[in-house]
């Protein structure tokens, strides 16, 4: 009987254990507490390469674009956006696109990428008397990416992509249009969706490389977009400015960082990628070209600037934009007929060092930078009291 009743008050105690801790597990049918956190979505990290004005073409720098793109491919990108200029050619007005400008794209640029967002560039539309030898290939390039989500274009070769954690905008830059109608209610969408804004497009809005005053124009409708990088190409560098903000004023309000790490909201970050194959144009200051050196207030803002091949990796998840930028350096045989630097004969070049100068042959990180979200606060673990 004792034994019998030890039993009876052992399996009491258990009963009563596992009907409390079912009631802790299970929903909670009150008003009081009826979400603890947030559904935030899954994490995953996005990779993103980003190249500007390769080197297919007669004009262009043959070595440094096979050096580059045989490095980019081994980043294994879940997408490639090209900022522009995929061909020089060196014809006059030329009557047509030759298909084995159109076949090295599709073995380097399009078959190794499973997303392609492509720009279109200058040297890529039809020639004109401003540019007698533009390719006219955008028609035969074009097809080649992989579209826009938005099937309602604003005009022809301009739309957005979401990739990943970011929406990714293309805008023609040739001729410009204000895109802030179109493009504007996107970004919001976006923004409620905890997404980041990059927009792309050929001619930098701020450059140190050929200055051209834009800041009442183009630099001003980007930036009131408050996107949180914008990615440009055309000149044959690398720039990165420091996140900016345009006041009433338009006057530059300048987040600087030494280590290259920034706060969303800090402002924008511009990024000029023209360093894919082409060859190298030095900047105009650098030529002693009064016209076109940019003002201090410009030069105030860039972090970094250099004449080399290179790429931009992007590594961007919900919480961190991570950029690494990686220099390419091409051993500059001096029995074959290339020349990486635009107008070799110049006298400018005798005292214009490239970067690669010195330095090994490869690839190897040139600078590193970084965007972190503001912090998402989780809805609060305490219950609000109920309205009066």
């Amino acid at each position: 009987m004792k034994w019998f009743t030890v039993k009876i008050i052992f399996l009491l105690t258990v009963a009563l254990f596992v009907n409390y801790s079912l009631s802790e597990s299970a929903p909670h049918k009150t008003s009081e507490i009826n979400k603890v956190m947030a559904s935030f979505p899954q994490e995953t990290v996005t990779r993103i390469t980003i190249v500007g004005d390769t080197g297919t073409g007669e004009r262009a720098y043959p070595p440094g674009f096979s050096a580059v793109q045989k490095a980019m491919r081994e980043t294994m990108p879940d997408a490639l956006l090209h900022l522009g200029d995929f061909v020089y050619q060196p014809e006059i007005f030329p009557d047509s696109c030759p298909d084995r400008y159109i076949d090295e794209i599709k073995k380097t640029l399009v078959e190794p990428y499973p997303l392609r967002l492509f720009v279109a560039g200058d040297n890529d539309l039809p020639a004109h008397k401003f540019k007698p030898t533009a390719s006219g290939c955008w028609n035969k390039i074009d097809p080649l990416d992989s579209g826009f989500d938005n099937p309602k274009t604003p005009r022809a070769f301009e739309g957005t992509r979401l990739v990943g954690n970011a929406l990714i905008g293309v805008i023609l830059s040739f001729p410009w249009q204000d895109p802030t109608q179109w493009l504007q209610p996107r970004i919001l969408e976006a923004r409620e969706k905890g997404l980041w804004v990059i927009l792309a497009f050929h001619e930098p809005v701020i450059t140190t490389a050929w200055y051209l005053n834009k800041r009442d124009t183009l630099l001003k409708q980007l930036n009131a977009l408050e996107p949180d990088l914008v990615l440009a190409g055309h000149q044959h560098s690398y720039e990165r400015f420091h996140p900016l903000i345009l006041d009433e004023d338009n006057a530059f309000k300048i987040t600087k960082s030494e280590t290259g790490k920034y706060q969303s909201g800090d402002g924008t970050m511009h990024i000029v990628s023209g360093g894919g194959g082409a060859t190298f144009k030095p900047f105009a200051d650098l030529q002693k070209n009064e016209k076109h050196t940019a003002p201090k207030e410009v030069f105030d803002a860039l972090a970094k600037r250099a004449l080399m091949n290179h790429f931009i990796t992007l590594d961007i998840s919900r919480d961190i934009l991570k950029g690494t930028v990686w220099r390419v350096c091409v051993k500059d045989d001096p029995d074959d007929k290339w020349n990486p630097r635009w107008k070799s004969r110049k006298d400018f070049w005798n005292s214009i060092p490239l970067e690669c100068v010195g330095k090994p042959e490869g690839v190897g990180i040139y600078e590193e930078f970084a965007i972190k979200a503001k912090i998402r606060k989780p809805d609060s673990l305490t219950p609000e009291p109920p309205p009066l």
